[in-house]
């Protein structure tokens, strides 16, 4: 039984630093192994590529991009008339992929239309995912990348997101049957929608290539006030033999400071963490 391995995402994490790289550092120096970037496309990827060999970090996951955020866009994966748009974001995330040595792509689905009525859109929406799933599976497959679905939940966090359940996304997944397409499992969304997490997670895990974690409701560190047995889910994932990595996507409750103490119990990683900014 291994050990956890996590990752510090540094969109969220270390918000008192003003850039990318600068995140990166501090992450190294608090301890951790491995970094995940939601949106790395501001910076160019070479510089982000030293920024994390230099603080010794892997880089583990980035998305996609989200498109028109002006229009309200969040992801085009499974937006009518956008194929386009997200083939093209899809060359440029696997451009930065590539250069930062990360294996995982997160395909954001995107939202229900405005205006449009979840349930009329649904087959339509569900039908353009499926073609771009298949498209994007064959550009990743010809670097060796795994591209990933998250579902996001639609009752606090994006009440118009297209892909809001576990159920949802590994039904997609078996209609698309490609084997470097697997499941992110956000246990804070999966919460929100579904709870029966001990249910689920052993249900999906099998499908999972990616964890994210933050506390219910305040999307806080795993060990602030909520919802979440972390104690117990981690020593669950461990059980059940999950063996990648586990992204640490929550919101500070405080300035940030090293991993808390949950984590450092249950990583092979972050057992030496000691650095506290000032």
């Amino acid at each position: 039984m291994a050990p956890l391995r996590f990752s510090a995402n540094v969109s969220w994490l270390f918000p008192e630093f003003p850039g990318l790289p600068a995140r990166l550092r501090a992450a190294g120096s608090s301890g951790f192994e491995a970094a995940e970037v939601a949106w790395p496309y501001a910076e160019q990827p070479e510089a982000l590529a030293r920024a994390a060999r230099e603080a010794g970090l892997r880089l583990v996951l980035i998305n996609t991009p989200p498109g028109d955020r002006e229009k309200g866009e969040m992801g085009l994966g499974a937006v009518p008339g956008r194929q386009a748009a997200f083939r093209e974001g899809l060359e440029q995330a696997v451009l930065y992929a590539k250069a930062l040595g990360c294996p995982r792509v997160h395909l954001m689905a995107g939202r229900v239309p405005q205006g449009a009525d979840r349930a009329a859109v649904r087959s339509e929406m569900e039908t353009v995912f499926l073609e771009n799933l298949r498209h994007a599976a064959g550009v990743l497959a010809q670097e060796s990348l795994v591209g990933l679905l998250e579902p996001i939940n639609t009752r606090i966090t994006d009440p118009r997101y297209f892909l809001d359940t576990p159920q949802q996304a590994a039904a997609i997944l078996q209609k698309v049957g490609r084997p470097n397409l697997q499941l992110q499992m956000d246990l804070f969304h999966w919460q929100i929608m579904d709870g029966n997490l001990t249910g689920n997670i052993r249900e999906f895990l099998p499908l999972v290539g990616h964890v994210q974690v933050a506390q219910v409701p305040g999307r806080g560190e795993p060990d602030s006030p909520g919802e979440l047995n972390f104690p117990y889910l981690f020593q669950l994932l461990e059980d059940e033999g999950y063996r990648g990595f586990v992204g640490c996507e929550y919101r500070p409750q405080a300035k940030t400071r090293p991993p808390p103490s949950l984590l450092r119990r249950h990583s092979r990683g972050l057992e030496l963490a000691s650095f506290v900014l000032g």
